[in-house]
């Protein structure tokens, strides 16, 4: 592998990782405003907004986490047709299913980026109780779209290479392997 190649895929997968991190850290966030917003309600303590933003966080935790999950392999992935095809049509498959997803994700990825773009043009106010500039919790939606789109192009380019999906994971040997693989996927 060139040395340019290995910093470059170190990059992309540490932007992988590191947007998988962030969702974490958006789930713990709603973890606690949650329980704020449960134990406030005992006390007779409010929580101004604390429903905005634990709706921003839950946001910003689903987008963000979805080029991590997509490049673990843990994303929902129907093998219907693809898992019964074998060389060269299953990697025309790949490339078209990768393309279409990327287009579809570009597409999404640019207007979310587009829309959050405006919001900070215009100054756009959260309308809830306490005044949020709308372009701040948007970057958790449009961020993480641009960051899965990347992660397609990524791994476009890799299949029309001639790599194997890094997001397949290979077909379980044993028993075992399928429970072990239940347990770690949470299921």
């Amino acid at each position: 592998m060139k040395p340019g190649r290995s910093v470059l895929r170190a990059g992309l997968d540490g932007l992988y990782l590191a947007s998988g991190w962030l969702a974490g850290l958006f789930l713990i966030a709603i973890l606690v405003l949650m329980m704020a917003l449960s134990l406030g309600r005992e006390i007779g303590m409010n929580i101004p907004a604390g429903d905005d933003f634990t709706s921003w966080c839950m946001a910003a935790m689903a987008f963000l986490g979805l080029a991590h999950t997509f490049k673990a392999g843990d994303m929902i992935r129907v093998g219907l047709v693809i898992d019964k095809l074998q060389g060269r049509p299953r990697w025309f498959f790949e490339i078209l299913s990768l393309g279409i997803g990327t287009a579809f994700v570009g597409y999404f990825a640019w207007y979310a980026a587009v829309m959050t773009w405006q919001s900070y043009a215009f100054s756009d106010m959260a309308q809830g109780v306490v005044p949020v500039p709308l372009w701040i919790p948007q970057l958790g939606f449009s961020g993480g779209l641009v960051i899965l789109f990347v992660a397609f192009v990524d791994e476009l380019v890799h299949v029309l290479a001639g790599g194997t999906p890094r997001y397949e994971k290979p077909p379980p040997q044993t028993a075992e392997e399928v429970v072990q693989r239940a347990i770690e996927s949470g299921v």
